[in-house]
């Protein structure tokens, strides 16, 4: 089966800084990929470069079976972009953007018409198509760029951070568009600073770090890589965090890990069950009052953790 995406020692520089460093990927047509990141990764460029937006300095890349170089023009009839930011005329309704959308594709007066409406009803855009965008709210202006994407009819979907800045409600609608669409058929693969989101609707989760892939696999199989359960408390007062941290250590070697602002320590352990006794005794001991302990299987944010050595920093979202 030829791969959707394709990619061998891929490397691309900006001056002295080296975006990619001999990136390998190979994608296979059928899944939702989430590529993940520290920020300067290299996620964004990677994703440029499939959409023929920049020319990789070395390696190879191909889409659908085309080189992003000598067969641009054949990648772009492949794919469909949508980008950080919504990129939607607010002058115009939104039936209107998608209609002038598949002009550019070159479809003829009727045809775009035809398209737009089927765009309009497959995410589901019936009640505000008829509207200016300037009226739309933010997770209706990212289904409408999401909608310009698909009028082409790509193969593959390109979608970088496509819900940054939304609120909880606009990014449940989003998700359910996405798994609508790769359902449909449609390939996805999408950078995310939102490990849930990744969790949520990715069949297979790529990490690279510094330009390079340094882990591949289905959610599961990434959390089981980060080793056995996880023992976590919140402690009824933040001043006790310290003092829970310190009894913790005695239950297992790893050091345990304090979030200040949620008054949380987190501390991996293998026997989880007669782990998490001795943690209860343990707290019990040294007086320390708690509002819940928990033994849990890692969180992905774990796992990007102990691959790179950071969390991801998360944008600003948007309250309900």
């Amino acid at each position: 089966m030829t791969a959707i995406v394709d990619a061998a020692g891929v490397t691309k520089s900006f001056g002295k800084v080296q975006a990619l460093a001999g990136l390998d990927l190979r994608i296979e047509s059928g899944q939702v990929v989430a590529l993940l990141g520290p920020n300067g990764a290299g996620k964004t460029t990677f994703v440029r470069t499939l959409a023929t937006l920049i020319r990789p300095d070395t390696g190879t890349v191909r889409v659908a079976g085309h080189d992003v170089v000598s067969q641009a023009s054949k990648v772009r009839a492949a794919i469909g972009l949508a980008g950080q930011h919504a990129a939607v005329e607010e002058a115009m309704t939104g039936r209107e953007n998608l209609e002038m959308v598949a002009r550019l594709y070159g479809f003829g007066t009727r045809q775009a018409r035809v398209r737009a409406n089927e765009v309009v009803e497959e995410l589901s855009l019936d009640e505000v198509a008829g509207r200016r965008v300037r009226t739309y709210s933010g997770g209706q202006r990212r289904r409408l760029d999401l909608g310009a994407s698909l009028v082409g009819s790509p193969r593959l979907l390109l979608l970088d951070e496509p819900t940054t800045g939304l609120d909880p409600r606009s990014r449940i609608e989003l998700w359910d568009a996405i798994r609508a669409l790769a359902s449909d058929g449609t390939d996805v693969l999408l950078t995310t600073q939102y490990l849930d989101e990744a969790d949520q609707l990715a069949a297979r989760i790529v990490i690279i770090d510094q330009g390079r892939v340094i882990a591949d696999g289905t959610p599961s199989a990434l959390k089981a890589q980060a080793g056995g359960d996880v023992i976590e408390i919140h402690t009824r007062d933040s001043s006790d965090l310290a003092a829970a941290a310190r009894s913790l250590n005695r239950v297992a070697p790893e050091a345990p890990v304090v979030d200040p602002a949620t008054r949380r320590v987190s501390l991996p352990v293998d026997a989880g069950i007669e782990r998490l006794t001795s943690a209860a005794r343990a707290l019990d001991d040294a007086g320390i009052a708690v509002e819940d302990i928990s033994l849990r299987r890692p969180t992905l944010d774990e796992v990007f953790l102990g691959l790179t050595g950071e969390r991801i920093d998360l944008p600003e979202r948007k309250s309900a």
